[in-house]
C-alpha cells in the first residue's frame, strides 16, 4: 500500500460539508464586502466616494451616496477613509446574484422576477452542471479561487459540479476578466459554441462591471453589453465559498442572499 493512502486513511477525510449548516467554509477572517450603513453618514461628507478607486461609491443628486458592489473590488479604502463608521468592514462575501440590480444598496430591495420557464430549464441541472471557463483578461486572482475548488477541502466534483473544457459540453459559462478586446471575439464564439440552454456567469467585479481595468484602451467595462449574464458574483477576487454558494444559487440549492446590496439572514 502507498505511503499517500496509509496517510490519507489516517487522517481521515478532508473536504468539508459545507454548505449543511454548521460546517466550515473556509471564510474565518476573510473580510466581504464593506457594510453601508446611510443612518451614519455626515452631512456634506464625501471621503469614501473620493477614495473608492472604481467609482463604486458616488454621490446621488439629491446628496446621498449611490453604493454599487457590482463595482466594488473590496480594497477597503471606504472604510478607511470614513470617519463616522458609515462605511465598516465585515464578513459578507456571499454576493453573488441573479439580477444586476441587487448589487446596489437600496433601502427597499426589489428583485426582478426570473424569466418565465427559468426554473423548469434549470431543473435537470441540479444535481449536474458542466462549466467552461473564460479567463478574458484576468489578473489571475479569480483563476487561484477557481483552482481551489477542486482541492481536497472544497471538493466541487461532490456537489455534481464539473469543469469542461471542451463548450460543446459546456451547460454555463463562466467568465473572469474585464473581457479585453483581444478576447471579445473567442468568448463570443465559446458562447457560440454552447448547446440550448446555456447560460453565463460573470465572477469577479471585473467581469461584472470592468474593475479597476474597466473602460481602459485595452477593455471594455466587463460582459455589460457583451453576453446575457444570469449570475454576477462581484469580488477582487470571489472566494472559492462564494463561487461555490453562486452556483447552488444558481442551481436552485441554496437561496440568494444578497438584496439591495445587503445580505438577509
Amino acid at each position: 500500500m502507498a505511503l499517500w493512502t496509509l496517510i490519507g486513511l489516517a487522517e481521515g477525510k478532508a473536504s468539508t460539508s459545507w454548505p449543511r449548516p454548521g460546517a466550515p467554509d473556509g471564510q474565518d477572517g476573510v473580510l466581504g464586502m464593506p457594510r453601508h450603513d446611510p443612518a451614519s453618514c455626515r452631512d456634506g461628507c464625501r471621503d469614501c466616494a473620493e477614495a473608492c478607486p472604481t467609482a463604486a461609491i458616488t454621490v446621488r443628486s439629491d446628496g446621498g451616496l449611490r453604493v454599487d458592489y457590482g463595482r466594488c473590488v473590496v480594497c477597503q479604502l471606504c472604510t478607511e477613509a470614513c470617519p463616522t463608521g458609515a462605511m465598516r468592514t465585515s464578513s459578507d462575501w456571499a454576493f453573488g446574484v441573479t439580477d444586476r440590480a441587487d448589487l446596489v444598496w437600496s433601502a427597499e430591495p426589489e428583485s426582478a422576477p426570473l424569466p418565465a420557464g427559468t426554473a423548469r430549464q434549470r431543473r435537470p441541472f441540479r444535481r449536474s452542471l458542466h462549466i467552461r471557463h473564460v479567463d478574458a483578461g484576468s489578473c489571475n486572482g479569480c483563476e487561484s479561487e477557481l483552482q481551489a475548488l477542486n482541492n481536497p477541502f472544497y471538493n466541487l466534483h461532490r456537489l455534481g459540479i464539473f469543469f469542461t473544457p471542451s463548450p460543446r459540453f459546456a451547460d454555463l459559462l463562466l467568465v473572469t476578466g474585464p473581457v479585453t478586446h483581444a478576447m471579445l471575439e473567442p468568448l463570443r464564439a465559446t458562447y457560440a459554441a454552447m448547446p440550448e440552454p446555456r447560460w453565463v456567469m460573470a465572477v469577479g467585479t471585473c467581469a461584472v462591471s470592468g474593475g479597476i481595468a474597466g473602460g481602459g484602451p485595452a477593455c471594455g467595462n466587463g460582459l455589460e453589453g457583451v453576453l446575457p449574464v444570469d449570475v454576477f458574483l462581484p469580488g477582487c477576487p470571489p472566494n472559492p465559498a462564494a463561487i461555490i454558494a453562486a452556483l447552488l444559487m444558481f442551481l436552485g440549492r441554496m437561496p440568494q442572499r444578497a438584496r439591495g446590496g445587503r445580505l438577509g439572514e
